[in-house]
């Protein structure tokens, strides 16, 4: 699966999801980019899930019809995001196209 990490996003999560193919919006150039934007750019280059700590992002956008799932992070702490690592393994295994 094709993952994008948005700005606050804790990169040493990357280790936990080597399955997966795993781009940050930074490395992209994307780091200035709106939360609207980032989404509609994820989507066109192929990306099946944003994994962000904006936990208002489902209030500032709307996310109808979006085929990116959408994985949000309740925290940038690695240490805390670190405790769940296998937590956000298993939903990033079972999370489906618009989740």
């Amino acid at each position: 699966m094709r993952v994008l990490f948005d700005q606050g996003t804790s990169v040493p999560l990357r280790r936990s999801l080597n399955d997966h193919l795993v781009a940050t919006a930074y490395e992209l150039g994307w780091s200035t980019v709106t939360n609207g934007e980032l989404i509609g750019l994820a989507e066109q280059e192929g990306y099946e899930l944003l994994i962000t700590t904006d936990t208002n992002l489902c209030y500032q956008q709307n996310l109808t019809g979006r085929r990116i799932a959408i994985l949000v992070l309740t925290t940038t702490s690695w240490p805390r995001i670190r405790q769940v690592t296998s937590e956000i393994q298993c939903a990033v295994a079972i999370i489906r196209e618009g989740d």
